[in-house]
């Protein structure tokens, strides 16, 4: 009886730290959606920034474009705009910087990926190591077609012999 006893307070032990977890990330999670830089990925145009003060809108489109181009290295999955990630705030404030000190988009580029490596950009560079990746997809359509081709020909080659 007693070990059933200290089951039922282990259970209730965790759903009550499960729902404390609950809470706290909760809050972090309100008080992240405070700060934003950039207006937020679910609105249809991006189109201001909130706390940057851009000298002319062409630069401002340049910052955003940019920063739509390069990968959060934290989320990985969503780039500098759709991110709400800290690296990614970090990343967009030095876009912001960069665009406002004159750099050209290629300088910005090349500062995120000398710091990020390749990864960063949504569409990889063609090199070396990116080939595979590049011609992996149209490989396998070949190497698939090839098997299909195969396979169906000797399917009609032992239906010809049947006959």
């Amino acid at each position: 009886m007693k070990s059933h006893g200290r089951g039922v307070r282990a259970f209730i032990g965790l759903v009550l730290g499960g729902l404390v977890s609950l809470l706290v990330s909760l809050s972090f999670t309100a008080s992240a959606q405070v700060d934003q830089i950039f207006v937020g990925a679910d609105s249809k145009v991006v189109e201001s920034v909130e706390t940057f003060k851009f000298r002319s809108q062409a630069d401002q489109r340049r910052a955003i474009e940019l920063s739509r181009r390069l990968r959060c290295p934290q989320c990985q999955n969503q780039n500098l705009i759709e991110s709400n990630s800290p690296v990614a705030k970090d990343l967009r404030l030095v876009v912001y910087q960069m665009v406002n000190k004159g750099k050209t988009d290629s300088e910005i580029v090349e500062y995120m990926t000398s710091r990020f490596g390749d990864f960063v950009l949504y569409k990889p560079r063609l090199s070396p190591q990116t080939y595979l990746l590049w011609g992996g997809p149209i490989l396998l359509v070949l190497i698939f077609g090839a098997i299909i081709f195969v396979t169906v020909r000797r399917q009609q080659r032992s239906a010809e012999k049947e006959v």
